[in-house]
């Protein structure tokens, strides 16, 4: 694989680096957020490694960037900030993974490794299509592998959520305020119901289930199949 590296502690990148070409991989690396931000827009890579705390521009700054510029390439962020608010943000910002240092490299081999195993999103105007699923934004409907799922419009726009989140943990707090725009907890069970009323036609109905249950964390949509 293709990794571009962005991390400004020197020790580190050295040890990353070394470790990353031994094991295969063709590695660029920056120490500048800026910098690191102008090579990950104008070249291709398989995925990104990206500090929190940068030079320039911090960690979270270049992956809004990037996300809001369209780029769906998957990017882990690797930081000291450990908290549970940090890896939500992180995540929120559009980062598929979040590794807290100190690690051992076998975990960031595995995390990678997963990561690049993940099936591609792709999308256009009208349809979102992540691995076996396909939403269909002027049909309002949705496929899993070819078959229609009848979806109620709060099914539709759950799913979709969890479509453009394919990979990552998704908390109950980014539900209400995305989906149901509660900026509250209710104190109800309306996620944990209406969770089950899709899972009952999105997994049920087939061998596999594509939505698991992070448990104390949230839900994380796997349109590969595979589980936690």
């Amino acid at each position: 694989m293709k990794l571009l590296l962005i991390e400004d502690d020197h020790e580190t990148a050295l040890y990353l680096s070394k470790g990353l070409r031994q094991a295969g991989h063709v590695v660029d690396v920056v120490g500048d957020g800026r910098d690191g931000l102008f090579l990950a827009s104008s070249e291709v890579f398989d995925i990104l490694i990206v500090d929190r705390r940068l030079p320039t521009i911090d960690g979270l700054s270049i992956v809004q960037t990037l996300r809001g510029a369209g780029s769906t390439v998957p990017i882990l962020f690797l930081t000291t900030m450990s908290s549970v608010d940090a890896r939500v943000e992180g995540l929120e910002a559009g980062g598929d993974d979040y590794l807290v240092k100190p690690f051992a490299f076998s975990e960031l081999m595995a995390r990678l490794n997963a990561l690049s195993r993940r099936p591609p999103i792709t999308h256009d105007d009208s349809c979102l299509r992540v691995g076996v699923l396909e939403m269909d934004f002027i049909r309002r409907t949705v496929k899993r592998s070819g078959q229609v799922l009848d979806l109620q419009p709060l099914e539709f726009r759950l799913l979709e959520y969890f479509l453009r989140h394919e990979g990552r943990i998704v908390t109950r707090t980014m539900l209400l305020e995305r989906v149901w725009e509660f900026h509250f907890d209710p104190k109800t069970k309306v996620i944990e119901a209406n969770i089950s009323r899709l899972r009952a036609k999105l997994d049920k109905p087939f061998d596999r289930p594509l939505l698991h249950t992070a448990r104390g964390a949230g839900y994380v949509l796997r349109a590969d199949g595979g589980s936690n």
